[in-house]
């Protein structure tokens, strides 16, 4: 009996308080829209796994839990306290290499073939400014923390999760589970949006033939850009800098075993290790407060004024464009760098409303790889003024 005694209370039962059983819900309501519905299933899964890993009593499987560092070199690592500190935290390791896998995967050619579309891909990133200001001025938070939440707004991953670690580590799970969820629900969201803030005249525009890309302007571009951008703004490094690594690997025609590497196998096993870790942040007491509700309300506000963003720009730029180069407003939706979701998500609306007549997806899929930029150099910019005003 006192082996039996012993065991019951040495088990995570004992320890069980209600929030576990709410993120053991969360956790599975993750899994579920991830399976059932097939809503961001590569990351998903993985953060559902991770939030009730770390919310079984005694584990141990907490991501940021400060009590389980070690204070000296015989303590052990906890597993997923290891990776985030050394992956996440302090080496930013992960975000970055998933940037380079998306560099390996982008072809920037539909961008290239029409740079106006560039202007889409940076007007679509206002919903991130607008956020940040009201999680500042109307919710309290720090600057810090309005900026990492402002940032789910560029409806990028790796961007939210690479600004959130470094500037607000404390809300990483509820700012990820958002910048995910908001993005699975692209389909969901930005239909009426667009549908609200175009005409069907509007829709039906469109657009001529794209110019050809020549290959020296796609080996040239990963490297300019890179270059000219990184030495303005040096703190988009990390992720812009691995994004165009990546994609020369892909277009330099000579690297193709490390472009398939890239692409391939290292994104998913890092894909995986980042959403456990993400997952395993969400540890109850943490994740459970008021906060969370409007890190969540704030960060669909962002998503919906990025998208409404890019479609007014669109707008706005056919006021001043000869009427042969008009721009059909509806892919300005796709300046969110949810790829290629977003421009699959504004070539179903526009093809649905058109009657098959007009088809967008490439035109659309300029601003929707712009947006991939745009965000990682907006986060570059929050970096750069947070330092410069903290000083």
């Amino acid at each position: 009996m006192d082996i039996l005694e012993k065991l019951i209370n040495s088990s995570g039962f004992v320890g069980l308080e209600w929030q576990n059983g709410v993120m053991f819900i969360v956790g599975g309501i993750l899994i579920t829209l991830a399976i059932r519905k097939n809503f961001e299933p590569l990351l998903l899964v993985p953060i559902g796994f991770g939030a009730i890993l770390a919310n079984i009593p005694g584990a141990e499987m907490v991501a940021n839990d400060k009590d389980l560092y070690p204070v000296d070199a015989k303590d052990k690592w906890p597993l997923f306290a290891f990776i985030y500190n050394y992956a996440v935290s302090k080496a930013e390791l992960l975000p970055p290499i998933i940037f380079m896998g998306v560099g390996a995967l982008t072809d920037f050619r539909p961008l290239l073939s029409r740079p106006i579309t560039f202007l889409l891909g940076a007007a679509a990133q206002v919903g991130i400014f607008f956020a940040a200001l009201g999680a500042f001025y109307l919710f309290g938070f720090t600057v810090k923390e309005a900026a990492a939440i402002g940032i789910i707004g560029g409806a990028d991953g790796p961007t939210t999760i690479f600004l959130t670690a470094k500037l607000a580590p404390d809300l990483l799970g509820a700012v990820a589970v958002a910048a995910y969820s908001y993005m699975a629900l692209v389909p969901v969201i930005q239909p009426p949006i667009i549908r609200v803030l175009t005409t069907q005249k509007e829709r039906e525009i469109d657009m001529p033939q794209a110019r050809p890309v020549s290959k020296a302007a796609v080996l040239i571009f990963p490297v300019a850009t890179c270059l000219i951008t990184v030495l303005f703004i040096p703190a988009s490094g990390p992720l812009l800098g691995m994004l165009m690594f990546g994609n020369l690997l892909r277009e330099s025609g000579v690297t193709q075993r490390l472009s398939s590497t890239a692409s391939g196998p290292l994104i998913n096993i890092v894909t995986i290790f980042l959403g456990l870790i993400v997952g395993a942040t969400m540890e109850g007491t943490a994740f459970l407060k008021g906060s969370t509700l409007a890190i969540l309300a704030l960060g669909m506000v962002a998503f919906c004024l990025s998208t409404a963003g890019g479609v007014v720009f669109a707008k706005l730029l056919n006021l001043v464009l000869p009427s042969g180069k008009k721009i059909n407003p509806c892919i300005g939706a796709a300046g969110v760098s949810a790829v290629p979701m977003a421009a699959r998500v504004v070539q179903s609306f526009v093809s649905g409303k058109t009657n098959g007549r007009v088809n967008p997806l490439m035109a659309a899929m300029g601003p929707n790889v712009a947006g991939v930029v745009g965000s990682a150099v907006t986060a570059g910019v929050f970096l750069t003024l947070i330092e410069a005003f903290s000083k």
